[in-house]
Formats: structure tokens, sequence, C-alpha cells
């Protein structure tokens, strides 16, 4: 495909217009669906005709502009997509045109087609649910390395996920038993709860039967030894407080995210006294400051998926012009695992 061609190609996609929130029906200037030149393909990277693209919170932080690594508009946000690659960069040798995979992108995954790094891009054989595979990059790459090259998660220790309905949440519940842990999964209403014992939870506990401060008491009785060896925490704020308390000994705190939109403070005292660990995890960070491990991550988990270990949950799909619902359901908690949007029928690919 020549510039000239490029240039004169247009593709659907979603647009971030305007700072503000993207689930507000009052807010119509901030997201809309448009036609826009198609994206300049630079030499280490694909092109991928979109099958779907998976919804994340970091996607509605950078449109409230509340996100760490912050885009002024406009900008087509979603971070990760599965498709069929297009076209090729000049520089790239271990992908193909026709390729199905998933990626992880520089924004851009809510339109028609979008660009990734090679270095960011897993071949899905066809024979799987490519299009589910949207929702795999970031919430099992950041659980894989959460679990296993963070906190090195050994069989028979016991695992506390929190917020473990969500697509990272999930995620974990799943690799940890991978790991040989033991699974004590909370989350938040009964529906939810059969969703985290077919993802393998030990122990479920429902939120919405019982207050957060009796979370501690619920999960030390729950738990083999009255507490748990590591805290998979993307929730943060009361949620953050409650599973450091029952943290054992040298334990093991991950920080993956907040999506109570609360910082919690940290307990440095009882760090200090119970010799606990506490991890950040920015996965994507991986990518420019540990390359080797992101794509060891990336290949690990498309081998899972691929080999029917693990499944991305799917709660609903989208078209583009039902944007602003999808982020609706995502910051109102309604998606038990992820959220996707397909731009377009399988057949056009």
């Amino acid at each position: 495909m020549n510039m000239t061609s490029l240039e004169q190609r247009t593709i659907k996609a979603l647009v971030c217009d305007k700072i503000g929130d993207p689930s507000s029906t009052r807010s119509f200037d901030v997201l809309k669906v448009k036609q826009i030149p198609a994206p300049h393909l630079p030499p280490n990277c694909v092109r991928i005709k979109v099958l779907a693209s998976a919804l994340n919170f970091a996607d509605a932080l950078q449109i409230r502009g509340l996100y760490q690594e912050r885009k002024e508009p406009p900008f087509v946000p979603g971070a990760e997509c599965s498709g069929v690659i297009s076209e090729v960069g000049c520089d790239v040798r271990t992908l193909k045109i026709g390729d199905t995979v998933c990626a992880v992108t520089n924004g851009g995954a809510f339109a028609e087609e979008t660009i990734a790094q090679a270095i960011s891009v897993v071949k899905i054989p066809a024979s799987c649910d490519v299009e589910n595979a949207a929702g795999l990059p970031v919430a099992f790459g950041t659980a894989w390395t959460a679990l296993k090259d963070r906190a090195n998660v050994q069989p028979g220790q016991t695992v506390l996920v929190l917020g473990a309905a969500g697509g990272v949440g999930l995620a974990a519940v799943q690799l940890s038993k991978i790991l040989g842990a033991n699974v004590i999964a909370v989350a938040r209403g009964e529906s939810k709860m059969s969703a985290l014992k077919s993802a393998g939870a030990d122990i479920s506990i429902d939120l919405s039967r019982h207050s957060i401060e009796e979370l501690p008491s619920l999960i030390k009785k729950a738990a083999p030894l009255g507490g748990v060896d590591v805290v998979f925490d993307p929730v943060g704020g009361a949620s953050f407080t409650a599973g450091f308390k029952v943290l054992t000994w040298g334990g093991q705190m991950i920080i993956v995210g907040f999506a109570s939109g609360k910082i919690p403070p940290i307990p440095a005292n009882i760090a200090l006294v119970k010799n606990i660990t506490i991890h950040g995890l920015y996965w994507g960070a991986h990518k420019v400051k540990d390359p080797v491990l992101y794509r060891k991550s990336l290949e690990k988990v498309a081998k899972l998926y691929a080999g029917g270990d693990i499944f991305v949950n799917v709660s609903h799909k989208y078209s583009l012009e039902q944007g602003k619902e999808a982020f609706s359901v995502l910051m109102n908690r309604g998606a038990i695992g992820k959220l996707l949007i397909v731009p377009s029928p399988r057949s056009m690919l």
C-alpha cells in the first residue's frame, strides 16, 4: 500500500474529542464515532484489521484526563485488541499478513484498524476464540507478571484476589490456580460468584452481603493458616487496607491499580513488623524498561490461551456507536470480566 492511497483512505473510530466523562449521556462532545485518516505504519509495527478491542479502566481514566500518561484530544482510546494483520512494517520479521493475533497498542484500538509494535503482538491460533482474545494481553500480562515474576507464587500458598470479578481479577484467579495456589476471591454481587468459581477460586466472598470492615475477619476464617501469603489488589481504597491486615509474616502485597478511585495510605509500621514486601506493578512500562520480561509474559499467556488453560470471560460486546454505554457499564462495575467493542462484522475481515 503506497502512501498516496493510505492518505486518501479513512477508517471508522471512536474518538475522544474532549476530556470528560466517557459514560455521561449529557457529554455528547466527549466521545464521537468519526471517519479518520488511516494511521501511518512505522517500520517496527504491523497494521491490524480489528476484530475486537477491550475496555480497561485506564481508558476511562485517560479520557477523563486522570491517567499517568496524559493524551490531548483528539485521540482514539483503546489499549488492546485482536484481529488479523493486514500490513507489516519493513523491519518486522516475526509476523506476516494474515496472522490472527492479539496486541497491546499505544492507544487507537477502538477503531476498524490500528497499529501495534511487533513486540506487543502475539499470534493466536485461528482455531481459538480470536475475538475474545482482545481481552487477553493487558489483564493476563499484568496478572502473570505480578504473580510469577514479582511475588513468585509457590504451590500451596494462599493468594487473596481483590476485585476478583473484573478482567484482571479473573485473570489473577486463573493464573494463581495454574501456579498451584489456594485462592480466596473477593467481589461484590451474587451474580459474580459463579464466575469466580468457574475461574477456579477455592473460596469466594460476596461483599454485597458484608461490610468492608468485616472483610479481614472473613478472610482470616477462610484462609488455611489464618492469613494469606499474597494479596493481588487492583482496587485500592478500603479493600487495600483490609487485604493488608490479613497478610501473614513475610507476605507480599501487589498493587496493580486503583479501580475504586482511592489511593490508600500504606501502614509502614505493619510492613516493618510483619516483614511485608509491597510491589507496585505498572505492566505496560515493561515494554520500555524490561522488554524481555514484557515479551515473555505476552508469549506465556498467549500459549496458555492457545492450550485452553485460561479463558477470557467476556461480559458484553458493543459496537463503536455504543461506546458510551460500554464505558457506563465499566465505570459502574457492571461487567464480569471484560467488555469488548466490535467495530465490524467478522465477515468483513
